[in-house]
């Protein structure tokens, strides 16, 4: 359960994959079948003839730099690392824990900020700009080339005269007026992107091509966030509709998008399964960074509600292609080594070492309820959670503890403190608090009140919960465990609808503690402070950050700000794993990395079913060795990738 906005993140993946920039070049080999039944409109390849070429028309890329506008072109070395032989067609199969509580694109309204949705908008929909996967420059998506303002207050994009929709419309200037105007409709209850883009004012078409948006406050982020955050829809689906009307309406059906992937109506069996398609008639399927990604021809996700042992089954079966292991799953990565289809080398294993943030895991207290309003009762619980024995006998030495909000990152404050299992200073905390009297269950009282809380979780979960419970209860408190499923345990933290619960966040790249630590969002549903922190200096710290344009000022930055929170003891953390690991039957082509330079643990699936590809040969080796009974060329053990910690440009 991903619940954190990853702006940067997402789009670095999508940068990796997808970037629609630079010269052509053959790369691939196609036995695709798909066949293109949504295209709806026939509009001439190229650049719009009744637009000159100084606003944006054909033969602007020889104004361009003498109108002060920027692009990027890759470099032999992109080239060398982006740009191999890959294979288009065919089906990647996978399994999904619960199914998509909407089909909008990401935090475009309730219930649209999990990373399912995070995943259909890298693959539907595209941003005026991403992120280089490796250096972090910025890099064309749908728009080709961007000027900035030499006070960084002002953005002109030119929209590539190519980008088309999948109903075959040009993509425009009014596209981004109209998908602001729509993210800010306050009806569309998305808080937080609301808050993130209330520093803009409304964009304004100057061409078809050009579009230019101007700031109100200044905030290093703000091109960023503008250009590579807003997925852009279709004015002319969007155009008239409100925030409200438009959540109603793309519940379960999507908008228009412009990406390589389209997920047709008929694709989509509630509660069961979805499917994407890939569009072999994507606008920017000839550019350079395009060539190797992108390239099965569907993506089929079948729903296996909160069973990660059935999951793997199917996998094990070969009903799925892949399997990505979680601390829910640890024992089977461990222990079930000896199976004939890794064996026989009919089935890979991979531990891959990337740069990914951790995010946060962990119990997520609501600090605006009691008992955990009181700092004193949060620290206790996490003095009750004895991570090490945890580590040590259920996910056997496969994780390590957490520490911070921004693990396995720059960002994070060396001198946190490491909380350890110590149940005697619970004791004396939560007598400083005033739990002092046991009743005759044996549970603290405080005002002839018992110290009693619910815990919602899923089943799964219950192995690492229950020795919690158990200590929580030696130490006089009643932890009762309420059994939910996925969607309803994310619900309830949107709702604030819990006093303690377990959450999974994935981490950013370009950390943005705005969304999740404002004070003025504490008190907001559907935002991402979840836990009601409010604090001054943090606010402080957040202005402080809009505008350090000095990267050395950040770090520094989010260092005090990951002092202050850890310190609060919003989430007692669990832990994080030791790398991606991931099995896959050996028929996939990679990259080098296998994943991307950033992938986090729970992006990994957006990472693989972009960027691998069917390996024909292989594919028929490992057909002929099932028939057989024989084994193929490969390895039982772990193959861990560390390429993207050796890579050097």
């Amino acid at each position: 359960m991903l619940l954190k906005i990853r702006l940067a993140t997402i789009v670095m993946i999508a940068g990796l994959l997808a970037v629609s920039c630079g010269t052509k070049e053959s790369a691939e080999t196609d036995i695709s079948t798909v066949k293109v039944t949504w295209k709806k409109f026939d509009v001439p390849a190229g650049a719009d003839p009744s637009v000159p070429d100084s606003l944006g028309g054909a033969g602007f890329e020889t104004l361009a730099e003498n109108l002060g506008f920027q692009t990027w072109t890759p470099t032999q070395a992109d080239l060398d690392l982006f740009v191999y032989p890959v294979t288009k067609g065919g089906t990647i199969t996978s399994t999904i824990s619960r199914f998509p509580l909407s089909f909008r694109p990401f935090f475009y309204g309730p219930s649209a900020n999990f990373t399912e949705n995070s995943h259909m908008s890298s693959l539907v929909y595209e941003t005026l700009i991403t992120v280089h996967p490796v250096t972090l420059d910025f890099v064309p998506a749908l728009a080709s080339h961007w000027k900035i303002s030499e006070d960084q207050m002002t953005f002109t994009f030119r929209i590539d005269p190519n980008a088309r929709f999948s109903d075959g419309k040009r993509v425009t200037a009014q596209d981004v007026v109209a998908t602001f105007k729509l993210i800010m409709d306050e009806s569309i209850q998305s808080p937080s992107m609301q808050q993130s883009f209330s520093r803009y004012n409304t964009p304004v078409a100057l061409s078809p091509y050009l579009v230019q948006v101007s700031c109100n406050e200044q905030n290093w982020r703000n091109f960023l966030s503008f250009g590579a955050s807003l997925s852009i829809l279709q004015s002319d689906e969007i155009g008239g509709l409100t925030g409200r009307e438009f959540v109603d309406k793309f519940q379960y059906t999507m908008p228009v998008g412009s990406g390589p992937y389209i997920i047709n109506p008929e694709d989509i069996k509630k509660q069961e399964s979805y499917r994407f398609t890939r569009r072999p008639d994507y606008w920017g399927i000839d550019y350079v960074l395009a060539k190797a990604s992108n390239n099965f021809d569907y993506l089929s996700f079948t729903v296996v509600k909160d069973n990660p042992t059935l999951e793997y089954e199917m996998f094990k079966k070969g009903e799925t292609d892949y399997f990505s292991f979680t601390s829910l799953t640890t024992d089977k990565w461990v222990s079930d080594t000896s199976y004939d289809a890794l064996a026989n080398h009919w089935i890979q294993r991979y531990r891959v070492i990337t740069d990914g943030p951790a995010g946060t895991y962990g119990y997520y207290f609501n600090t605006r309820k009691a008992p955990f309003d009181d700092i004193r009762v949060r620290k206790a619980f996490a003095h009750l959670l004895d991570r090490e024995s945890i580590i040590s006998k259920l996910l056997f030495d496969e994780y390590v503890p957490m520490n911070s909000w921004y693990g396995n990152s720059v960002y994070e404050f060396p001198g946190n403190e490491k909380i350890d299992f110590n149940p005697q200073k619970a004791a004396e905390l939560l007598t400083q608090a005033g739990w002092t009297i046991r009743n005759k269950d044996g549970f603290l009282t405080k005002n002839g009140k018992p110290f009693v809380v619910e815990l919602p979780i899923i089943k799964p979960l219950e192995q690492f919960v229950t020795p919690f419970k158990q200590t929580a209860k030696a130490a006089g408190i009643d932890v009762q465990i309420k059994y939910v499923d996925g969607n309803t345990m994310s619900e309830n933290m949107m709702e604030r609808n819990f006093t303690l619960t377990v959450g999974n966040y994935g981490g950013l790249v370009f950390p943005n503690p705005e969304t999740s630590l404002a004070s003025k969002l504490a008190d907001l549903k559907n935002t991402n402070n979840v836990t009601g922190f409010k604090n001054a200096r943090v606010d402080q710290l957040i202005e402080e950050y809009r505008v350090a344009f000095n990267q050395a000022d950040r770090v520094r930055i989010i260092q005090e700000i990951d002092k202050i929170v850890s310190a609060e003891h919003l989430i007692a953390f669990w832990w994080a794993p030791k790398g991606v690991r991931i099995a896959a039957w050996n028929k996939f082509g990679m990259p080098k990395g296998i994943l991307s330079k950033n992938t986090q643990v729970g992006d990994q699936d957006l990472a693989i079913i972009t960027g691998w590809w069917i390996d024909p040969a292989k594919q028929k080796a490992l057909d002929d060795a099932r028939k057989a009974g024989t084994s193929i060329e490969g390895s039982s053990g772990v193959v861990v990738n560390t390429f993207w910690k050796t890579y050097k440009r």
